[in-house]
Order: structure tokens, then sequence, then C-alpha cells
């Protein structure tokens, strides 16, 4: 029987409640605010002058999307340093296009495109729905507003097995163009844009003719679960990788008032390539980096030595071995569900660590009494990345990659153990009080 304290319990239990409240970037972004603001933490905007105070908790947003937390410690920067931690708000998924609707037979489906690197055949025969943001034209101009339509509205139905005899041998594939827009209800004789903006329309409660455009994802409507003979594990999805955003945040307000500066970056696009303005890639961790040193009076070279002082931990989610699949794994690397937070390691720079890095984390999950693992891909497979390497080589600082182990990844709905996440929590809390 697997024992489950009960603190790790409702930990897991507020990771799915998260999730369920996080169908999209920009909702993963609201629900921090909201926990960050429960906390104390005070809001600032990147158009206006930042005053900084030692002891001060504070965040700032780009996009909607990426959002950074910081609590300034009671010590200086230069004798401390910083501990960051990383993660991604993004999941691979079917996000819509501008103009997506299309009458096919007096059917009206819904086209989308392939955001990063989904399983396609775990979209087939669920209630799907929509969760994202829509620009509305008012009064005033512009506004933005979040939009989770929690109904099924969507279903991609599968073809039946008498058509696609091969289907349990060769495996479901989909044309990304033809096959993959689900579908969203008979033509009524109204125009097939018509069918799709009107009852979004009716959900947000505005007029048909203030809807401009919108960034939409299909979400999974079945709410995250437990499960396993003792419920020892936990079903849902965009666990990669809103739990290690979750398991940031949850150690960032854990430790209150630090006495090292401690620092939360939750970025968009990273299944993407980071590449954009709100993105590990972008500007935005440097640029606070820069004005909370300006805000303590330290200059560009009182910052390099901060830096220096500082560490980076990616936080990203890890490949649990899979007992199904034994071949796919490195044999002296078959990391465990609720076997403790993984350290991930290529020597190809696909990941972020060091030899340096990963004895400095077995060091901090040790005193957390954390058990820990390490993992490294099979060298005849090709390695996914993170914001690791990204952060690194553009701060110029210390980074592990770690993550907690999982399976299913990039499925519409994932799998991890509730063993883990409390441990994630807690190695990264004690980071964050080194």
């Amino acid at each position: 029987m697997t024992v489950i304290a009960d603190n790790a319990r409702a930990q897991a239990q507020d990771l799915l409640d998260f999730i369920d409240a996080s169908p999209s970037p920009w909702h993963a972004v609201a629900s921090c605010q909201a926990r960050l603001q429960a906390a104390g933490y005070q809001r600032l905007e990147e158009f206006e002058r930042w005053q900084l105070q030692a002891g001060g908790r504070y965040y700032v947003t780009r996009g909607g999307s990426s959002i950074i937390a910081f609590a300034v410690g009671s010590q200086p920067l230069l004798d401390t340093g910083l501990t960051m931690v990383g993660a991604h708000t993004d999941s691979p998924g079917l996000r819509l296009k501008p103009k997506p609707a299309e009458e096919s037979a007096g059917l009206v489906r819904l086209g989308v495109e392939v955001y990063g690197g989904p399983i396609l055949a775990t979209f087939a025969d669920r209630d799907l729905s929509l969760a994202g943001r829509v620009m509305l034209r008012n009064a005033s101009g512009i506004e933005s507003r979040l939009v989770h339509l929690e109904a099924p509205w969507l279903r991609l139905p599968n073809l039946a097995i008498h058509m696609n005899r091969e289907v349990n041998e060769s495996g479901l594939k989909f044309n990304k163009q033809s096959e993959l827009p689900p579908l969203l209800g008979i033509a009524d004789g109204t125009p097939a844009e018509a069918r799709f903006r009107r009852p979004l329309a009716e959900a947000l409660g505005v007029a048909v003719d203030s809807l401009m455009t919108w960034e939409l994802a299909v979400c999974d409507t079945q709410k995250g679960a437990f499960w396993g003979v003792d419920r020892e594990f936990l079903a849902a999805g965009r666990l990669d990788n809103l739990a290690s955003c979750h398991a940031a945040l949850s150690a960032l307000l854990a430790v209150g008032q630090p006495a090292q500066t401690c620092l939360v970056a939750l970025f968009d696009h990273e299944e993407v390539g980071s590449e954009s303005a709100a993105g590990a890639g972008g500007s935005l961790v440097g640029d606070v980096l820069q004005r909370l040193a300006g805000c303590f009076a330290l200059d560009a070279e009182d910052l390099r030595r901060v830096l220096a002082r500082s560490f980076f931990i990616s936080a990203d989610m890890a490949h649990a071995w899979h007992p199904n699949f034994p071949a796919a794994y490195e044999p002296a690397h078959r990391v465990l569900v609720n076997g403790g937070p993984v350290i991930k390691c290529n020597a190809n720079q696909r990941y972020s660590t060091g030899a340096d890095t990963a004895a400095l984390f077995m060091a901090i999950c040790e005193q957390a009494g954390v058990p820990c693992q390490q993992y490294a891909h099979r060298t005849d497979l090709g390695c996914g990345s993170t914001i690791g390497p990204i952060v690194a080589a553009r701060l110029g600082i210390p980074s592990v990659d770690v993550g907690s182990p999982m399976w299913a990844m990039h499925s519409i709905r994932e799998s991890a153990g509730v063993l883990d996440h409390a441990w994630m929590i807690a190695a990264l809390t004690g980071a964050f009080r080194l």
C-alpha cells in the first residue's frame, strides 16, 4: 500500500484545482496573479518607474501569458545573489485559426493549427472546448477578455475501424489540415462564421460585432483526478508544465520573507522555441533583473557580480519509466513515478545541467529530506529541451534542469505522482532558503 501524507494529498489537490482553472497560458497567469495578490505581492507595470524596497514582494506580467514574481531579500543582493526558478505556462495542443469556421456537408467545423508537439491521437473522441483570450472592441478602445467555455462545444470523432482497418497496427494518424478540424455543430442556414461567433459573443456577454480576434486553445473538459488503487497518481491535462509552475509558485509563497532574493519566472512559448517577447528567449527576465539592480543603485558591473553568485533552476517535467515500453529508455536511467525529483542531463546541452549544478541540487534535496533521481535520454533518440539552456546562456548563470517524472507527456491527459509533486515543492522551497 502506498501511504500518502495528508499534506502531499492536499498539495496535489491544489495542483489539480490550479490546472482546472488554467486551461490556457493566459488563465495560468491569471491564476498565479490571484495567488500572489492574496499573499500580499504588489503588481508592477513595465511602463511605470519601479520603486522597490528591501523585503518587498512584487510581480510583473508580459503579454498576459508570462509572469515573473520575486521577493526581495533582507540581505543585500551583492552578498547573496539570487535563486531563480523558471518554468513555462504553455502546453502543446491545438489553437484556433483567426477565421476558423467552415461548412462541410451540413456540418460546421473549426480550423486549427498544431501548437508545439502534441500527441494528436489523444484529442480524438473526447469532450473538447475552447479557452484563451478574445480581443474586444469597446467604447474606450480594445479590451482583452479571458474566456473558458467549460461545456463540451467540440469533438473530433474517430473514423470507424471499418474504414480504417489498419488503425491498431499502424496507429491513429490525422492529416493536420483536412482531418484535424473538430466539429462544432450542424449548419443552421446561417454563415459558418456566424455559427461560431454568435455563441462565443453570448458566452462573453457582448455583441457579436465587438469581437475582433482571439487566441483560443482547444481544451479537454474533463477535470483532473486521482487514480491508482491507493490514489497515488494524478491525471490531468497540461501537467507539462503547469505542475512545475504550481510547484515554483508554491515554494516562493512558502518562504515568506527570505534573506536571499528569490524569483520565479514563468514563460509562454516554450513549446514552440521560446523566441518571442514573452518567451524565455526574449528580454523579460533580463529586463526585470536590470530594473531590480537599478532600484538598489547597482550598476552593470554589480549586476554581473550578483549573477555570478546566483543559481537558476529550470523546472520542467521529466520522462518516467513506463513498464510497457522498456526499450524506450536508457537502461541505467529509469526514473520512477513517486521516486522524487529528477535531475536531467544531456552532454549536448539540451539540458543546462552540469556536474556542479547537479551536485548542488542533490545537496538541496538531501537537506530537505527529498529523494532525487537522475535522467539521461537514450543516445539513439532525439532529446527534447527546456528553457534552461536559453536562460543560462543569456544570463551567464549556473543552471540545473529538473522535473517531476510523468507519463504520456504531450497527451491531452497526462499522469504523474502525488508524492513527486510534494517533494518538488519541498526541494524548491529548500533552494529558496539557501
